[in-house]
């Protein structure tokens, strides 16, 4: 088992207890659960625009149990090129939290519009820290190549 196997391993887990909280507990405030947007309770005051949201949640939660699965299936078949590729694809695509959410979340935190203050300085860590455990993974993967 390469270092590759096990950061897609971790970030699958995580990913996995996010879709557990999305699909049974969306109103959490903890564990990204969209409840820590005020908007969520907000939006139960028009039953057509709570209906989205709630759409929209589940989508989210449903387009990580494909992505879940894709990971799933690079760890066990998958050649440590194509680990490494997709570790490189993750570290890209994880990093675009901070080109359209994070400005987001940070205006939303900000105008006091979530139920946790500081909320999105957490997030943009917790991000942080996975873009790390990416990077990482790729330079001890790589320079062990080398």
């Amino acid at each position: 088992m390469n270092l590759l196997i096990i950061v897609l391993g971790i970030f699958s887990c995580v990913e996995l207890l996010n879709i557990i909280m999305l699909y049974g507990r969306p109103a959490a405030q903890y564990g990204n659960g969209i409840g820590v947007f005020k908007a969520w309770e907000k939006s139960k005051e028009n039953k057509a625009v709570h209906a989205l949201i709630r759409y929209l949640v589940f989508w989210v939660a449903g387009t990580k149990i494909i992505f879940v699965g894709l990971i799933l299936v690079i760890i066990l078949t998958g050649s440590w090129l194509t680990q490494l590729g997709a570790v490189s694809v993750l570290l890209l695509t994880t990093s675009m939290f901070f080109v359209k959410l994070y400005p987001l979340i940070k205006k939303m935190d900000k105008q006091k519009e979530l139920t946790i203050t500081g909320y999105s300085k957490t997030l943009a860590l917790m991000i942080t820290s996975f873009l790390i455990m990416f990077i990482a993974a790729l330079l001890i993967e790589t320079l062990d190549v080398i």
